[in-house]
C-alpha cells in the first residue's frame, strides 16, 4: 500500500486562522505518523481577490509552527488548464450545462415560489453555450444518495434531490474550488482529505464531480470539529482573536501553540495534555477525533504557554524574549540576573519587559490602585516599613539573604506581625515593592533589589516616604 498522501490549502485572499492552523498540523500528525508526505496546495485560482502578500504570510506562520510541508508549493494558478479540460469533458458528457441567470435572478425566483433558497435548475434544458456571464453548473442526479465515510463522523448521507446544481466554472472562466479540488487531489494521489466541518455539505458534490469524470478516486475524509469561544458561538474575526499571526505577536511559543491545538477535538488517552511533538504524532489518530465542538479556550492556552516558557533553560528564555524586548539591549542586562525568576512567573513572552522595566528605568511610574492598596491604606505603618527598610538597607550586605533579613527586621519594627509577633512579609512587602517598582506585584522582591543596586533602592523608598 502507498504511503498515505495529504494536502493543506490555503488561500491567499485571507491569513492563518486557529482553524486552518488546527486542520493544517491534523495532516501534519497523520502524515507524520505513517510516514506519509504532506503537500501544500495554493489556492489561487481566484486571480481578482489573490493578494500574494497574504500567502507569503501564511507561509511564513506554517513555517513559526514548524509544520513544514513536503516538497515544492503548488499553485492552483498554474493548473487551470487541468481544471479548464475536466469542465470541458462535463460539459461534453452532459454532466454539466451553461447558465446565464444572475444572483438576482436566482433569489428573485426563490422569493415568487415561496420554497427554499438556492438554484432551482432554471437552465437544465435552455441548451445555452458558453458566453458572456454564462456560468458551468453541474446537473445534479435527481434520484438516489450520494454517501461517504468520515473517519469523526461515521457513516454520512445526502440526498441528491435536495443538493442544487452547483457552479464548477464562474461566469469569468475561473473554476470554482469544488472543481479544482477534485481535479487536483484526483492528479495529485491525495489519499486523505483533513478539513474543517463547513466542508461536509461540500462533500457529497465533490465525489458526484469525481464519479462523473471517471476517476478512480475515492479519499479518506475526516471532518474536524468547529471551534467555538466561551459563549460556544463559532469563533468569529469579528469578536475573538483567530489569527495565529497576533498570537504570533502576543508572546506565545509556537511549540505550545502546536501542543494546544492539537487538544482541539482530540486528546491523548492517557489524560497527559502537554507532552513533546514526538509523542503527540506517535499518539495521533484521526480516528480518536470527536465530532463535538471544540472550545478555544485562551486561558488554557496561556497555561500551555507558561508551561512551555518554564521548561526554557535561563539562556534559551532570553534569547526567545529578545525580540519582543522595546528597549533591547538595556532591558536584556536587567533582565538576565534574574532571567530564571522571571521565566517562571510569566505566561507571555511579551510579559517580560514590563515585569522589568522598572529595574531599567531611572523614575518609577507609581500604578494607583497598587499605591492605595499596599501602601496609603497603611498609613503609619506604611510610613514606618518605609523609613525603617531603608535604614536597615543602607547598612546590610548586598545579597538576597541579607535584604530578606533586614526587611524581616523592619517589618516587625513597622508593626507587621502575626498573633506570635512574627513578621507579615506578604503585606510588610508591600509598601516597599510599590515604593521601588511602581507596582504590586513583580518578580522576587530580594533578588530584585540586588538588581536594582543600593543607591537607586534608597533613593525610591525616600521617595514613596515623601510621597505618602
Amino acid at each position: 500500500m502507498a504511503a498515505p498522501r495529504l494536502r493543506f490549502a490555503p488561500s491567499p485572499t485571507g491569513y492563518l486562522h486557529v482553524g486552518n492552523a488546527r486542520a493544517l498540523l491534523f495532516n501534519w500528525l497523520e502524515a507524520r505518523r505513517t510516514g506519509g508526505e504532506m503537500v501544500l496546495r495554493v489556492e489561487d485560482t481566484d486571480v481578482e481577490r489573490n493578494r500574494p502578500e497574504l500567502i507569503d504570510d501564511i507561509l511564513d506562520q506554517i513555517r513559526w509552527l514548524g509544520l513544514a510541508w513536503d516538497g515544492d508549493p503548488v499553485h492552483q494558478s498554474e493548473r487551470l488548464h487541468l481544471y479548464t479540460k475536466a469542465a470541458d469533458d462535463l460539459s461534453s458528457t452532459g454532466s454539466a450545462y451553461w447558465c446565464d441567470c444572475t444572483p438576482e435572478q436566482v433569489q428573485q425566483r426563490a422569493r415568487d415560489r415561496g420554497g427554499p433558497p438556492g438554484y432551482d435548475g432554471f437552465c437544465r434544458d435552455r441548451g445555452l453555450g458558453p458566453g458572456a456571464g454564462a456560468a458551468l453548473r453541474f446537473r445534479v442526479p435527481d434520484h438516489g444518495t450520494t454517501t461517504f465515510h468520515d473517519l469523526v463522523r461515521g457513516t454520512v448521507t445526502f440526498e441528491n434531490a435536495k443538493l442544487e446544481d452547483f457552479v464548477l466554472l464562474r461566469s469569468t472562466g475561473i473554476p470554482t474550488f469544488l472543481l479544482a479540488n477534485v481535479v487536483d487531489d484526483a492528479d495529485m494521489g491525495i489519499t486523505h482529505v483533513v478539513r474543517g466541518e463547513d466542508h461536509v455539505n461540500g462533500t457529497p458534490k465533490y465525489l458526484l464531480i469525481a464519479d462523473a469524470l471517471g476517476l478512480d478516486h475515492h479519499p479518506v475524509f475526516a471532518h474536524l470539529p468547529m471551534l467555538v469561544n466561551e459563549q460556544r458561538k463559532k469563533l468569529s474575526k469579528r469578536r475573538d482573536s483567530v489569527s495565529v499571526a497576533e498570537f504570533r505577536a502576543a508572546g506565545y511559543l509556537p511549540e505550545a501553540m502546536v501542543n494546544y491545538l492539537a487538544l482541539l477535538g482530540w486528546g491523548p488517552k492517557d489524560g497527559v495534555e502537554i507532552r513533546p511533538l514526538d509523542e503527540i504524532v506517535a499518539l495521533f489518530r484521526l480516528d480518536d477525533v470527536t465530532p463535538s465542538p471544540a472550545f478555544f479556550d485562551t486561558k488554557k492556552l496561556q497555561h500551555v504557554n507558561a508551561e512551555y516558557i518554564r521548561a526554557l533553560d535561563p539562556d534559551e528564555f532570553v534569547e526567545r524574549v529578545r525580540p519582543f524586548l522595546v528597549h533591547g539591549d538595556a532591558t536584556e542586562a536587567v533582565l538576565r540576573p534574574i532571567a530564571e525568576l522571571v521565566r517562571d512567573r510569566v505566561r507571555l513572552l511579551t510579559e517580560v519587559e514590563p515585569m522589568v522595566d522598572f529595574l531599567r528605568d531611572d523614575t518609577v511610574a507609581y500604578d494607583d490602585a497598587s499605591w492605595q492598596k499596599h501602601v496609603a491604606k497603611h498609613g503609619e505603618r506604611a510610613a514606618t516599613m518605609l523609613d525603617a527598610a531603608a535604614e536597615r538597607l543602607g547598612t546590610c550586605d548586598w545579597q538576597a539573604p541579607a535584604i530578606e533579613a533586614a526587611l524581616l527586621d523592619a517589618a516587625v519594627v513597622a508593626g507587621f506581625v502575626n498573633a506570635e509577633g512574627g513578621p507579615q512579609m506578604a503585606k510588610a512587602q508591600g509598601p516597599v515593592r510599590v515604593a521601588v517598582t511602581g507596582r504590586g506585584v513583580g518578580p522576587p522582591l530580594y533578588e530584585s533589589l540586588v538588581v536594582l543596586g543600593r543607591g537607586r533602592t534608597l533613593d525610591r523608598l525616600r521617595s514613596a516616604r515623601a510621597r505618602l
